[in-house]
């Protein structure tokens, strides 16, 4: 049974008033795989009812009332995906469609969802607290460049008005909240959990808490702003973690540390709880909810992520250590998948951030955290890591054995770099035999080692032992697979030079990517600090990055350098990088010359020279002309 979306489903239940209402920025998928489908059906199990209110009406104040005002707190989320990704391009481009609304039509939320649906509660009943979480509230805690405005804004919390902001993954911090409040405590005097956010007054902030440079000082100076974003990242962790404040104009941002990881134990829990796995029937006139083909056969067997890469949300959000959910727990969740409507017999995906890790990448993190302003596997794997992948492939095999299963896939990430790094090959060669169909989607990125370095990926030589093992395998075993490399352009660090370098290494590896990843600067990342700032946050040293539009758009055709239409596009880019060499036909050329561009190129650098020899001509006659002679006048005495 979906949560009650309508007065007459309350009804249906026997319930006057809703504990909370929750308002969220996609339609209703009650999924697992989407935040507010946890969270409501954790605060249903430990005894709270919840309303959902799906992509209200924002032109219209009324419709957060729909369900009446709740007893305990509006809760509010923008949905599984930032409202303003999901509204535009990289290029800032409307897009017209929305895979979490219905019928996967766009316009059904505004921009920046959460703080218009916070702004609705609290002018609906002012008198009612207001909580707000996921991803894009999440990533905006504290002053953030904003792509889309092109400008530093201050915390979410300022324009939303929320009361309290829950950062990462809510479970603990939503039920200790929720407990809290029905024992009547006021929602001002809930300043102590952890994962959360809250505004006061200066003069109340907490003592011991490590500060970032004010919204003033990182709105006005970029160096002030890589420093915040150091610190950000430096306190983000569960063990050492400290509160961190930051002065917003007159208000004090306060975020306390990070909340706990979920246990194994309440991982399994969370994913043991009675989800319809499916999207709301209400929608099923407009065609469903797109988002949820994906995911409906998919398991999520894993939390958090060590890779930490600097253009990713993971370590802001959900945090850097990795926990697990029991082979029991995964085994169960596939069983109820075997009897589901529409089930054919394939799992599509046994995964979660990235799919083959299992634990810590070390043992010494669970006493003394993760290391700070360090990574696992960037530029080299770290002598401390522990590579293992048995328990996983244990619970694949065990996967694959189940009556009703015909293939398992896995199509979220795999890590490369880690799973290269597994003495025991065993995992490759069934992963290879088993768990793909065709193509093993991996994220190399770039090959330059310079752009590389701000990715926080590792080399590419890490790429290039997969690779080679990867076909070896496929070519022992008679299969015909290939690997799929994600790949992206004008990332901060990357010149033009640098994408002419990752062309090269397309064409010798005979790669040809049908898509490629513009860099897009969402909020909260290391890499959006380095795009906005142009240094690095952690050495302070400047940062090349690609702004102009027309530089941008030769980096990302020069990753497509073999497609016909791009091929000027390719050529000028060749032109401007000075590398005039890879324009031709034969062995170590990108692309054909194209005689018509080639002379009319030609002939605007001959007149660019005429010009400029012209210009000099012209000014050294001007000169001539009126310099004053030697000896003055003919005749003169001078």
């Amino acid at each position: 049974m979906f949560m009650p979306i309508c007065r007459e489903d309350m009804k249906a239940r026997g319930i006057r008033q809703l504990d909370f209402v929750y308002i969220i920025g996609d339609a209703y998928v009650d999924h697992p795989s989407f935040g507010a489908a946890i969270i409501s059906r954790l605060l249903e199990y430990h005894g709270f009812t919840v309303g959902i209110i799906a992509q209200p009406d924002w032109r219209d104040p009324k419709s957060v009332l729909r369900l009446g005002l709740p007893r305990l707190a509006w809760l509010v989320t923008a949905g599984n995906i930032d409202s303003m990704v999901a509204h535009y391009t990289v290029a800032k481009k409307k897009r017209s469609d929305d895979l979490y609304s219905a019928g996967g039509r766009g316009g059904k939320r505004p921009d920046r969802a959460a703080t218009v649906y916070c702004k609705m509660c609290r002018a609906a009943a002012p008198e009612i607290p207001v909580l707000c979480g996921g991803l894009e509230v999440s990533l905006r805690r504290f002053a953030h460049y904003d792509y889309w405005k092109d400008t530093v804004m201050e915390s979410v919390l300022v324009d939303a008005g929320a009361d309290i902001l829950m950062f990462g993954m809510g479970e603990h911090s939503i039920i200790e909240i929720a407990d809290r409040l029905n024992a009547g405590e006021d929602v001002r005097s809930i300043r102590d959990v952890r994962g959360t956010c809250y505004l006061c007054d200066p003069k109340e902030t907490p003592f011991g808490a490590v500060q970032c440079p004010s919204f003033a000082e990182v709105s006005q100076n970029k160096e002030q702003y890589a420093k915040a974003c150091r610190i950000q990242y430096d306190w983000q962790d569960e063990v050492y973690g400290k509160t961190i404040i930051q002065r917003q104009r007159e208000k004090m941002l306060v975020q306390n540390p990070p909340t706990l990881s979920l246990s194994t134990e309440e991982l399994d829990l969370v994913y043991s709880l009675p989800y319809e796995r499916t999207y709301h029937p209400c929608y099923e006139k407009e065609g469903g909810v797109p988002s949820i083909k994906e995911v409906q056969f998919s398991i999520t067997h894993n939390r958090g992520c060590f890779g930490f890469c600097n253009f990713c949300s993971i370590a802001l959000h959900q945090g850097r250590r990795v926990t697990c959910r029991s082979e029991q727990s995964i085994i169960e969740e596939a069983k109820k998948l075997t009897k589901m409507k529409g089930f054919k017999g394939y799992i599509h995906d046994v995964g979660g951030p990235t799919a083959n890790f299992r634990g810590p990448s070390c043992e010494k993190q669970l006493q003394f955290g993760l290391c700070k302003g360090k990574k696992c596997l960037a530029p080299e794997p770290c002598k401390n890591l522990h590579v293992d992948h048995s328990e996983y492939l244990t619970i694949l095999r065990k996967l694959r054995a189940l009556p009703g299963i015909k293939r398992v896939f896995i199509r979220s990430g795999i890590r490369y770099d880690y799973l290269i790094e597994d003495k025991d090959g065993g995992f490759m060669d069934e992963l290879i035999e088993h768990h793909i169909s065709g193509q093993l989607k991996v994220a190399p990125e770039h090959c330059s080692a310079a752009v590389l370095d701000k990715m926080g990926k590792p080399h590419i030589e890490a790429y290039k032992r997969f690779q080679r093992r990867f076909y070896e395998i496929t070519r022992r075993k008679g299969l015909d697979q290939y690997l799929i490399p994600y790949l992206m352009s004008s990332h901060p660090g990357s010149r033009l030079s640098d994408a002419v370098e990752l062309a090269v290494f397309l064409k010798e590896n005979k790669i040809h990517p049908e898509q490629v990843q513009d860099f897009y600067p969402t909020p909260g990342t290391i890499s959006t600090c380095m795009f906005y700032t142009e240094l690095d946050p952690y050495t302070l040293q400047p940062v090349y990055v690609a702004k102009n539009p027309a530089e941008k758009a030769m980096q990302r055709v020069l990753l497509q350098y073999y497609k016909p239409e791009n091929q000027r596009k390719v050529i000028e880019a060749l032109i401007k990088a000075g590398r005039r060499d890879l324009i031709g036909h034969g062995e170590g050329k990108l692309v054909p010359p194209d005689s018509q561009y080639t002379r009319e190129q030609r002939s605007a650098e001959q007149r660019g020279k005429s010009g400029s020899r012209n210009d000099a001509r012209g000014r050294k006659n001007a000169a001539e002309k009126h310099a004053p002679r030697k000896g003055g006048r003919k005749g003169g005495k001078g």
